[in-house]
């Protein structure tokens, strides 16, 4: 997958291996057949269970239900095994399926959880506050969730915010997402174009980055929109040709392993999610000198951004702000570029160092 959890894991799964020396494994249930994105070391270990609970979703409800306590079981028995084998010191959990038996295996190691997502979204779900049976059905659920986490021996939120929104839980660290590059070259902001990195998802509102550029086309016909990403592609190239954009102008690709050059060749980056956990792209682009304009959705941009000097946070899906705030950074070079700068320097501390120095302090405190 060409996710940015899967990106972040890797990179943090490369340093360890690589600069600490540290004897990585990692466990996943899927996709063995499937070639990594992201290139891995050679000094990091894959053990794939095979467990395929991807196949559930094309069953009906019945059986899917039945498949996934079948399975379930047969994770909790190969995951057990790999753990009293491997005897690790530590077992991060990026509370996926394993965060339901996890803490239940006795192997000795300090078992950690780490959340990519806020808590509102965590899963996808999202209570029907007009239906009971859903809104008892959430509670529950989260009452469950939060009960395994105090069972861990530390919690890792990306942002303080999160840190907040965890509240019943007495051992909760910040610790953000690692920058993957750091380039030499930064974009001179002088091409008129905008990017947009992440998938083809809701959460990641290009529906209404079209809605905003059918808008921001006709002020300013010069400039191109592009955007890169993995997922359903053909639904937002329906909207977009539904909206009368211009398919020279804007762009749907997808996803790239050199996103890098991307960067390098734009001048704005531009994030309409609804929600974010973090926001690899945004930290991505500004240590290529992009300024960014960001929906100020739950909680990512606004825990990276300084509205105003590296960046604009504009209200969440607020399409005719977002389309207004663009044109006004477009029709200012001066500006774009002063926000560029600030944001290659402000970004610095996501550099891949810093982070793993404060994943290193973590682990030395346990």
């Amino acid at each position: 997958m060409a996710g940015g959890v899967e990106r972040v894991l890797t990179l943090k799964a490369n340093y360890f291996a690589d600069i600490y020396g540290y004897d990585i494994t990692i466990i996943t249930t899927d996709g063995k057949q499937r070639a990594n994105f992201f290139s891995l070391s050679e000094n990091v270990k894959v053990i794939n269970l095979n467990i395929n609970f991807e196949e559930m979703w094309h069953r009906s409800i019945l059986s899917r239900l039945c498949l996934y306590i079948i399975k379930e079981r047969k994770f909790k028995k190969q995951l057990s095994k790999e753990l009293y084998r491997i005897k690790p010191d530590f077992t991060i959990s990026l509370l996926r399926r394993e965060i339901n038996f996890l803490t239940d295996i006795n192997d000795g190691s300090k078992k950690i959880g780490e959340i990519h997502i806020n808590r509102a979204h965590y899963r996808n779900f999202t209570p029907n506050r007009s239906n009971p049976v859903k809104v008892l059905f959430s509670r529950y659920w989260m009452s469950g969730l939060v009960k395994k986490v105090k069972q861990l021996d530390r919690f890792v939120v990306l942002t303080e915010y999160d840190r907040q929104a965890w509240q019943e839980i007495p051992r909760v660290d910040v610790i953000p997402n690692p920058l993957p590059f750091y380039p030499k070259v930064i974009s001179p902001v002088r091409k008129k174009r905008v990017i947009a990195v992440g998938r083809y998802f809701d959460e990641k509102g290009y529906d209404l980055l079209l809605q905003s550029w059918s808008i921001v086309e006709k002020a300013n016909p010069e400039w191109e929109l592009v955007i890169f990403g993995e997922g359903n592609r053909p639904f937002y190239e329906r909207l977009s040709s539904s909206l009368g954009l211009d398919q020279n102008r804007c762009i749907l690709n997808d996803s790239i392993s050199d996103v890098e050059k991307e960067y390098l060749q734009s001048s704005l980056f531009v994030c309409t999610s609804r929600f974010e956990g973090f926001g690899m792209g945004i930290i991505e682009a500004m240590a290529c000198g992009l300024p960014v304009v960001a929906f100020d959705c739950l909680w990512g941009p606004r825990s990276i951004i300084t509205d105003g000097e590296d960046g604009l946070l504009v209200e969440n899906g607020n399409v005719e702000k977002m389309a207004s705030t663009l044109i006004m950074l477009m029709q200012n070079p001066d500006k774009m570029i002063s926000m560029g700068c600030n944001a290659r320097k402000n970004v610095q501390r996501f550099n891949i160092d810093v982070i793993a120095e404060k994943w290193k302090k973590l682990f030395d405190s346990l």
